[in-house]
Order: structure tokens, then sequence, then C-alpha cells
């Protein structure tokens, strides 16, 4: 499949995948949407679905991180109102709050070849063309997923994936986009374990105004094109 190309199943129809904008959910609801859905993927179902949403100020630490990433003390982070969680995603430590744009697909890999490296570095490609869309040029860094800007990442990329019976992956977690978010919450951490390089926003290099909700907008157009697919619906989960 060349990116852009709608995705074709057995029986000739497009992979269709409901999109649902969540609007601001705690982490742990979120966890749960997922794992929900994982779970009916796990046992069968072809629904792919990829959850949109902001979370209040939280920190992740993923399956290769370690607290020692969290340089703040906890009283500080208390002050703030930021919550940590481990998680079971890929990577390091990272960072979610206002004004960053969470994207969880929640999808079986056949249609994509079952191929995760694929399916992550398109995941990169859906950001790098949202972002062209205004005349920025987003790349990736070798070793790093993720998005980034000259030297500053805009955009974190941590996927989760396990194995149905006959052998498909299932996703869960996903990417954040920071829009508008506070970077001074990153100085909470050093980001992803990288500590030469820094953090930026989609508002901070445009220099003007960003919202989530434009940008919701624009990653989706970007997802349906790079993964081929025709999306649905912008339901909350209840």
């Amino acid at each position: 499949m060349t990116q852009g190309t709608a995705v074709r199943i057995g029986t000739g129809a497009v992979v269709r995948v409901e999109w649902r904008w969540q609007g601001t959910v705690e982490y742990e609801r979120g966890l749960a949407l997922q794992q929900g859905r994982v779970h009916a993927l796990l046992e069968g179902s072809d629904e792919q679905v990829v959850y949109s949403l902001e979370h209040p100020p939280t920190i992740t630490i993923g399956k290769s991180g370690t607290r020692d990433h969290i340089v703040a003390p906890s009283e500080r982070l208390r002050s703030m109102g930021i919550s940590v969680y481990e998680v079971d995603r890929g990577g390091d430590v990272t960072y979610h709050g206002p004004g960053q744009l969470v994207v969880y697909p929640i999808l079986h890999l056949g249609p994509w070849g079952n191929d995760v490296g694929r399916y992550v570095r398109m995941l990169e490609e859906t950001v790098i063309q949202a972002l062209a869309g205004v005349g920025l040029r987003g790349h990736r860094v070798e070793g790093y997923p993720g998005v980034w800007v000259g030297e500053e990442k805009v955009c974190a990329v941590g996927a989760r994936v396990k194995r149905r019976p006959d052998g498909e992956f299932v996703t869960s977690h996903g990417f954040a986009l920071n829009v508008c978010t506070n970077l001074a919450h990153f100085e909470t951490i050093i980001p992803c374990g990288i500590a030469d390089k820094g953090v930026t926003s989609v508002e901070r290099l445009i220099g003007a105004p960003a919202s989530v909700p434009e940008w919701e907008a624009r990653i989706r157009s970007a997802f349906a094109q790079v993964f081929g697919v025709a999306l649905e619906g912008a339901s909350r989960e209840r």
C-alpha cells in the first residue's frame, strides 16, 4: 500500500475506522477506554477505533522508563496538580496535559501488513503531513520515535501491541502532539529520557494561537490520508 491509497480487505470493502473525540479525559479513564477496545479486538472484533482527547496534567512512565527522569520533587508535582502513572506502552517518561492532542488508535494491523514498525512510521507520518499543512517541516530522529521540528520534539509516540491467537497485532496508546501545551510543565521531567534536546509546541513554532479542536481536525484528515481509511463519526464513548 502506498500512503494515501485506501486499504481494501478480502471482500473488497474499504477499511472503515471510527474516530471518537472524547474531550478532556482523566488518564485512568483513557486507559479503561483503550483496554475495553483492545479486549474486544483480541476476542475477534473487527471494529477499528481511534480515540482523540486531552488529559489533565499527567506524567507517564513507559516500560523502558525510570522515575529518575522525573526531576521535580513530589511536593511540586502535587502543587501543580500533576499525577504520575506507570504504563504499559513503549518509551520512557512523557507528559500529558491541557493543550496537547492525544490520539489512541485501537487497531488490528492486518490491513497494514501486520507490521509494527511500519505502523509507528505511519503515526509519525500523520503528524508530519499535518504540520506540513501550515508550512512546518517535521522530521524523524533515528532511534527516537516521535516527530521533531529542528532540534525540538513536538510530538511523542509510544505504542503498545498485543497478539491475537492468529498472530495479528492489536495496538493501543499512540501519540501526543503539543498544540498549545504549557511547555513549562515539561521542566518537571527529562522528556523521553533525552536530556540534550528540547520540547516545543505548534503554537510556539507558528508564533500564533493554535487550538486543539483545529489540530484534531488536521490530524484526523492526515490520518485518513496516511492510513488510507474511511473515517466515520466523532461520537463520545459512554
